[in-house]
């Protein structure tokens, strides 16, 4: 795996171009201290395993590298967010200014990422998010010291739209949580449905985190749509999937989904998840060596099984390597390290993927169907997918 990362950073003229811009002064002073690492993550309540998976996936990339960045020794600091926004911006500046971190990994929650985006932007520090989807981080509020190696809320519900149409349905009812990221998924399904053709029956709402379902449903099997699209994670969407098949409409009006709808969730919903259909980035089951490999290592190393939110942190730290690997160790030669991170080629589990203007990855989707307890790829639903960036004056 080291190997094909060299050959693949040396071809795109990473290790070419840093070995060139660095002075041995400067290398000499980059690595006479350790690199200063942030986990800005969930260690307690819902999340939880979460922000785990995430700091696991971030260490195996730079595990992978001997523990060092770029020759460099690493010194990690950990800060528990509790999803908490009202946190967000007092634990980031307990990374950025009491700590001194060189680069700040987080986080998961949208609300807790405004903080973290707020105080990168004031301090400059290095700020990489491994999962947090708001909009913001690469649009309005986009920086150059932001990057995120996860995907935007609409992304996954933008490759949605052609697929579904692909099949023949036509109409369809939207149902979501009315919260941020809820409506900025619909953005990316209103967008890419109606661009291929399909109608949108209605938009249907629920207050976050609601679970109570029925009044909806009912309301589903009276429009009698072609289709179901929806935005739904962690247990509620197992609980959603079991309130679908037992309303009667499962086999009858097709489920589809942002992939987090079935993310974690297959055991608890049984068979009430066969046949959902949803769009992701990753999935367990993606036939390549490359993850195969990736599932193997990860096992072998935490003695659990890694998920989407594992990739993700890995990826974070292999852009980091990337880029650290450029400027040979100097994270304080900030804008080589930009350039190398916004020219780099991840080689992922996911798949390759790289790094748009804004900051935010260009990616494949994956069309998945729940078969056995398992979320199963079918094809590709959309190549290399980019966020718009709108309103990302990077871009």
């Amino acid at each position: 795996m080291a190997l094909s990362r060299r050959r693949l950073l040396a071809g795109s003229g990473l290790l070419l171009g840093g070995a060139a811009a660095v002075g041995v002064p400067r290398l000499a002073r980059a690595q006479g201290a350790p690199v200063r690492v942030g986990f800005m993550l969930p260690y307690t309540g819902t999340f939880a395993q979460i922000g785990i998976a995430i700091e696991n996936g971030f260490r195996m990339a730079l595990a992978e590298q001997g523990g060092k960045l770029a020759g460099r020794e690493v010194q990690w600091f950990k800060v528990d967010d509790e999803s908490e926004p009202s946190k967000g911006v007092e634990n980031a500046q307990k990374l950025a200014q009491r700590d001194k971190v060189d680069v700040i990994v987080g986080t998961v929650h949208s609300g807790v990422q405004m903080g973290i985006q707020k105080v990168a932007r004031e301090t400059g520090v290095l700020s990489l998010i491994p999962n947090a989807g708001v909009h913001a981080a690469t649009r309005a509020l986009c920086a150059p010291n932001v990057f995120r190696t996860s995907f935007s809320n609409s992304q996954p519900t933008l490759a949605l739209g052609k697929p579904m149409m692909d099949k023949g349905l036509k109409k369809a009812v939207w149902l979501s949580w009315k919260y941020a990221a809820g409506e900025e998924a619909f953005e990316g399904f209103k967008d890419s449905y109606t661009k291929a053709g399909g109608t949108i029956v209605k938009d249907l709402w629920l207050p976050f985190p609601n679970v109570e379902f029925q009044a909806l449903l009912t309301e589903i099997a009276s429009l009698k749509p072609d289709a179901v699209a929806c935005m739904f994670a962690g247990a509620a969407a197992g609980k959603f999937m079991k309130d679908y098949a037992a309303a009667g409409l499962q086999g009858k009006i097709p489920l589809w989904g942002s992939g987090f709808l079935t993310e974690g969730v297959l055991d608890a919903a049984g068979a009430a998840a066969d046949g959902v259909m949803t769009t992701m980035h990753y999935s367990d089951s993606l036939d390549t060596p490359r993850n195969k490999h990736f599932r193997t290592e990860y096992a072998k190393a935490f003695k659990a099984q890694p998920d989407v939110y594992s990739v993700q942190g890995y990826d974070a730290g292999l852009l980091l390597l990337a880029g650290a690997k450029a400027v040979g160790g100097d994270l304080s030669a900030k804008p080589a390290l930009y350039k190398a991170m916004e020219s780099a080629v991840i080689d992922s589990p996911r798949g390759r993927w790289t790094m748009s203007r804004a900051h935010n990855p260009v990616q494949d989707f994956y069309l998945r169907r729940v078969e056995k307890g398992e979320n199963k790829v079918i094809g590709v639903a959309a190549k290399a997918l980019s966020d718009s960036g709108a309103g990302c004056k990077l871009a």
